[in-house]
């Protein structure tokens, strides 16, 4: 989450003039995360929501993600349910200075974020995400993913001049080397099914050790559960350090505790390990190659997954 919208305090009361959710009292911008502009609002209901600015994501996918998180919300999942507005919708929209964007309002689940989670906060995150893929395979809606090989390939070819200047020739005969063994890996008759995509520790709440909510569905789409458990262990349970391994054999065990997994899933991994930290350490590339302008942003450091990749090439 960051802001890239400024709002004021009018502009968010006019939004909540067409909700049944009480009046502004006040609201503070929210500066983790790179995607959308964020806000926590409290009103005199005597609540606390989470007010959402997409920034990236076009108005024709935006009501996939709203009906996800509604279908996770009402069939049990710790997630955000999308408030509605007066006249039944989902998305409001606003005329920033750069244009009309959508928005939303959700819920704001109780717990807390951390930076680094303890081997039994593993266990209930792979639980969780379990859970999660579970519940998802009742929702009918089907998207291809934003980051698949051609994206993979697109931008990888794009950064090749910048990413040998800034980064050097090493950088870049990984990048293309291992796009090479992506673009011949086969993922054939693995089970999938609607996947959360970026399950990283900012996006898991706490409360002690047990999971309270999972938050930021905009990534999520169709794609072999495999790959949501590879992003997930490559953010949460690998640190680069000697507790590497029994990190992500606990993470596992949460998972499998939930849904087992087919031995074609396990024999898919460490290839799919490989692919998630290539696909972020690309989008981090890009991201800090090419910075967008905002109020309150982070830009993620690319050479945390390069040196995952790394890792996981042996």
């Amino acid at each position: 989450m960051s802001v890239y919208t400024d709002l004021t305090f009018e502009d968010i009361a006019a939004i909540l003039a067409d909700y049944s959710l009480g009046e502004l009292e006040r609201f503070s911008g929210i500066a983790a995360g790179i995607e959308n502009s964020n806000f926590f609002i409290h009103t005199t209901d005597g609540k606390r929501y989470v007010l959402t600015i997409f920034e990236r994501l076009g108005s024709e996918e935006l009501p996939y993600f709203m009906r996800l998180m509604k279908h996770l919300a009402s069939n049990g999942l710790q997630s955000p349910d999308v408030l509605v507005r007066k006249d039944g919708s989902l998305l409001f929209t606003l005329d920033a200075d750069d244009g009309e964007k959508s928005g939303c309002i959700v819920s704001c689940l109780s717990g807390e974020t951390l930076d680094e989670l303890n081997e039994t906060q593993l266990y209930a995150s792979g639980a969780m995400l379990a859970n999660l893929h579970v519940i998802g395979a009742s929702f009918t809606e089907r998207r291809g993913s934003p980051t698949g090989r051609a994206w993979l390939v697109e931008k990888i070819l794009s950064m090749q001049a910048d990413v040998k200047k800034t980064y050097g020739d090493d950088a870049l005969q990984l990048l293309n080397d291992e796009l090479l063994y992506q673009q011949q890996l086969q993922l054939l008759d693995l089970p999938h099914g609607v996947i959360h995509g970026d399950l990283f520790c900012d996006n898991i709440l706490f409360s002690g050790d047990e999971v309270s909510g999972v938050i930021d569905f905009y990534y999520a789409h169709d794609a072999p559960y495999a790959m949501d458990i590879a992003i997930a262990i490559n953010a949460q349970a690998i640190i680069l350090g000697d507790s590497d391994e029994s990190r992500m054999a606990r993470w596992l065990a949460g998972y499998t505790s939930v849904r087992p997994l087919l031995e074609q899933e396990k024999d898919a991994l460490n290839g799919l390990l490989r692919l998630g930290a290539l696909r972020f350490w690309v989008s981090r590339l890009f991201d800090a190659l090419y910075p967008r302008g905002g109020a309150m942003t982070q830009t993620k450091d690319p050479e945390e997954y390069r040196r995952k990749l790394l890792l996981h090439r042996g």
